[in-house]
């Protein structure tokens, strides 16, 4: 009951308070209402709810992945290695060239000497340097000394008959045989190339390594030589070709009684016809007298040591390398003066020779 009459006690003072009052006290009891919801919210003292600008200041950054950079490098270029210092320069003067010895000519190892070569088994030519035979036999090159070689002379322009081929048969295989000397001086009229050709061929064919070999004839004169219509290595297949045009003649004038020009028209008109210069063999004028009588009417005059000189001198400017070369004549045949007759001629051979 008390409580029933408290009750009533209070409520009846609400009801008798001014509204005016009701009004403030409601308005304090929302403000109270407020101040502690925002003391849940804010518990540092600062707004929950961030300003513009610290929005912006707090904002998470913005990550710009950009695409990977790709560079490409120039590519390395490798420098060669410097190279060593040079060594100094050392200047050395050579010594001057020796000086050639009298004779001196084409340069060949191998000399040869027509004619008169054997006295007994005595092979006479080689004391003045000479070292290819004048031979014909198997007995005559089997007595050379060492160091000389048989140049066969064989004079035949029938072809590769039976007899042909019995008289190379023989030298078959004879370290000692450099090579057949087919013919001296054939005239195209009376012995023709292909026979020539059926010879050398033979020969190739069968004893290879050995040289087939003749003297070409001037078919006009030796101021005007010519030898077309002769033989060459496309007709012929020889391998060699001597040329002799000598030039001390009688019908020369007394201040120039060996023409040397014409040791040059005569390799000329080779090689015009057909012989290369390789295949040339010059043939050295070394007799002169007797019976011989010459294209021009005339006689061959033995040159002296001086002009024989000149006349190797000047085939050595037309034929530096021949395969051989080849002296005329060692020996006498018609009662001419020979190189072995003549000590001064023999000692420019000597020389040259070697």
């Amino acid at each position: 009951m008390d409580s029933e009459i408290d009750d009533q006690q209070g409520g009846g003072v609400w009801d008798r308070t001014p509204t005016y009052l009701k009004v403030i006290a409601g308005a304090l009891i929302a403000a109270i209402a407020l101040l502690g919801a925002y003391a849940l919210v804010f518990h540092d003292g600062k707004s929950g709810v961030p300003t513009r600008a610290e929005a912006t200041r707090t904002k998470a950054p913005t990550t710009t992945t950009l695409p990977p950079t790709t560079t490409t490098l120039a590519p390395t270029t490798t420098l060669a290695p410097k190279a060593a210092p040079l060594a100094p320069i050392t200047t050395t003067t050579a010594p001057p060239p020796p000086t050639p010895p009298s004779g001196s000519g084409p340069q060949t190892a191998i000399h040869y000497a027509a004619n008169g070569n054997l006295s007994g088994s005595t092979y006479l030519p080689g004391t003045d340097g000479f070292n290819l035979a004048d031979v014909s036999s198997n007995s005559a090159t089997a007595a050379l000394p060492t160091g000389a070689r048989g140049l066969e002379y064989i004079g035949s322009c029938a072809g590769a008959t039976s007899s042909f081929q019995s008289t190379i048969q023989s030298f078959i295989g004879d370290p000692k045989v450099f090579g057949f000397y087919l013919m001296d001086e054939p005239d195209p009229s009376s012995c023709s190339a292909a026979n020539l050709k059926a010879e050398s061929d033979w020969i190739h064919a069968n004893d290879p390594g050995t040289y087939t070999f003749i003297i070409e004839e001037d078919l006009s004169s030796s101021n005007h030589p010519t030898y077309q219509g002769g033989y060459n290595p496309a007709n012929s297949d020889i391998d060699l070709y001597g040329l002799d045009p000598y030039p001390c003649r009688s019908e020369n004038p007394a201040s120039a009684p060996c023409a040397y020009s014409w040791l040059g028209l005569a390799v000329t008109a080779a090689e015009n016809a057909g012989i290369p210069l390789a295949d040339i063999v010059p043939v050295y004028d070394a007799f002169g007298g007797g019976s011989w009588v010459d294209d021009g009417g005339g006689s061959y005059q033995l040159p002296t040591a001086a002009e024989e000189s000149e006349i190797l001198s000047t085939w050595g400017s037309l034929v530096p390398t021949p395969v051989f070369d080849y002296a005329y004549s060692w020996g006498t045949q018609r009662g001419d003066q020979p190189l072995s007759g003549s000590p001064s001629l023999q000692s420019v051979f000597l020389a040259h020779n070697g």
